[in-house]
């Protein structure tokens, strides 16, 4: 089930949104211009190592900086390793970021968007904390940002493609159910991912949960303050969300 686009319109440009996708955008630009040991070595300096945040022996032992070590919970969020890779994260921050932003205001997104990021990957750090393979992607963050949707616009339609062979299904669902959907798929996988852990690599599931929750928990804190009319309140306001500021 791919989501296309939800049906939901916006008082204001996603300016945020958009700075954040070309951010990503270029960055990937510029991993494609390293050789391959180049890009390793990338990943492994930008990207976030549990251990060399965990394991201070460890970060002493590869002579990490001291900087380097917390700044890598903001540059992974940036780093892609692959084209499905960023292509998926950025198809999604642009279907469900928009209204998020649109509601929280572009700077109180922003710094939403980056504390569910770290919140994601040190989720994922608390269940892997000796991991030495790098953690890349905005998904943890971006995952705060459905978690955030799905509290905010539960009703909301989503548009869907199923691929059925040859013949593509479109249909419409509420966004709870598409969100629901895909937790639960998050969350049996990372639990699978325990339990199987060579049948569920190279994704980090838990940072997908953590972000969810975190997005779905934090986001009334980001909340700018603004007049909701009656009519946006009965078609497109939150179930859980019924003391709008």
């Amino acid at each position: 089930m791919i989501p296309l686009q939800d049906i939901l319109p916006r008082k204001n440009p996603p300016i945020m949104t958009w700075i954040l996708i070309f951010i990503n955008v270029m960055v990937f630009f510029y991993e494609l211009s390293l050789s391959p040991i180049e890009r390793e070595i990338f990943f492994r300096n930008w990207g976030f190592m549990p251990a060399k945040f965990f394991d201070n022996y460890f970060s002493i032992l590869i002579g990490e900086p001291f900087y380097r070590k917390y700044l890598s919970l903001i540059t992974h969020l940036f780093i892609h390793g692959g084209w499905l890779h960023i292509i998926g994260n950025m198809w999604t921050l642009w279907i469900f970021g928009d209204n998020v932003e649109d509601r929280l205001g572009p700077f109180r997104f922003l710094l939403f968007y980056l504390l569910c990021g770290i919140f994601a990957t040190l989720t994922h750090s608390f269940i892997y904390k000796n991991s030495v393979i790098p953690v890349v992607g905005a998904s943890g963050a971006i995952s705060g940002v459905m978690g955030a949707y799905f509290m905010m616009y539960p009703l909301a339609r989503i548009l869907v493609v199923i691929p059925i062979f040859f013949f593509p299904l479109l249909f419409e669902i509420p966004a709870f159910l598409y969100l629901g959907y895909w937790f639960l798929i998050q969350f049996y996988s990372g639990l699978f991912s325990l339990a199987l852990p060579g049948s569920f690599g190279g994704v980090a599931w838990f940072a997908h949960i953590g972000g969810f929750i975190a997005g779905a928990i934090i986001y009334k804190a980001f909340f700018k303050k603004r007049k909701i009319y009656l009519d946006e309140c009965c078609i497109f306001g939150s179930l859980f969300d019924i003391d709008k500021k």
